[in-house]
């Protein structure tokens, strides 16, 4: 599996995402993703699954130090005591003393960035993350944070997908050794039903939603964290580490529409700036 290194961690580039998995019904769709070789695991504290994917690492009998894990504060908790409970209360949940990542999973209007982001870097110190990133910022908020404030973002995570555009953020990122993480990578199940990448499914052998991720995977600093229920997609996302494109294949996903954005929650940033 491959890595990014950013900010002294290593990230496997295909991780496994539970947005949508809530309860303990995640406990085995984790064991099972971690049993077929993922190390990369993406929850939140809004996926109300921490505890389930705490007791899917204890389960594995897989080595922590193996395990890449990543959890997020929601944005009504930013103000930097509220953040340091919610952390511990993610921490406690997964059954952890510390956790690879901590990420703001979506910025608040009125947060005071500098003072929310040192509070991230104090858990960091600490060692209690061995990492901190954000999620769903803009390309003013990721400057800002990088340029202005000095935070070590370890990794931006944005929705990312064939009918997204994200080309200004990632040369940004790129600029600054900052690997985007794609979230959302199959558009929500719109790719695997897409003609074009359907037809360039048949002619590699596998389905739209491997080439989607191999798309993905063939971009210079992108992370992917596809959601799968069942061992079966599990077991696709990863074949998809052996799928090759061609120019012909990049041409054909580059005319595709990549103006659409489909995670639109009422707080969210505005976008085009």
């Amino acid at each position: 599996m491959d890595s990014f290194i950013t900010q002294g961690v290593a990230i496997p580039r295909l991780g496994f995402g539970t947005f949508r998995m809530p309860g303990g019904d995640a406990q085995p769709v984790v064991e099972s993703a971690i049993a077929l070789g993922y190390r990369h695991i993406d929850t939140a504290a809004m996926y109300e699954n921490e505890a389930a994917v705490g007791a899917a690492i204890a389960a594995s009998g897989v080595n922590r130090n193996e395990l890449f894990i990543t959890t997020k504060v929601w944005h009504d908790q930013l103000v930097p005591d509220a953040l340091r409970r919610a952390f511990d209360a993610s921490l406690d949940r997964l059954r952890l003393d510390h956790v690879d990542l901590y990420m703001i999973h979506w910025p608040s209007p009125d947060m005071d960035m500098a003072a929310t982001l040192e509070a991230l870097m104090s858990l960091r110190e600490r060692g209690m993350t061995r990492a901190i990133g954000v999620c769903n910022f803009n390309l003013p908020m990721i400057r800002r944070a990088v340029e202005e404030i000095g935070a070590p973002i370890a990794s931006l995570q944005v929705e990312y997908h064939p009918f997204l555009s994200q080309d200004r953020m990632l040369s940004y990122l790129r600029g600054k050794g900052i690997p985007l993480t794609a979230y959302a990578p199959l558009a929500q199940g719109r790719a695997a039903s897409d003609p074009t990448l359907a037809s360039l499914g048949r002619n590699h052998g596998c389905s739209a939603a491997q080439i989607t991720v191999a798309w993905l995977l063939d971009q210079e600093g992108v992370v992917v964290i596809p959601k799968a229920a069942r061992p079966e997609s599990q077991k696709a996302n990863l074949a998809a580490l052996g799928i090759t494109l061609d120019d012909k294949d990049r041409a054909a996903i580059a005319a595709l529409p990549k103006d659409q954005r489909f995670v639109r929650p009422p707080f969210a940033p505005e976008w085009d700036v």
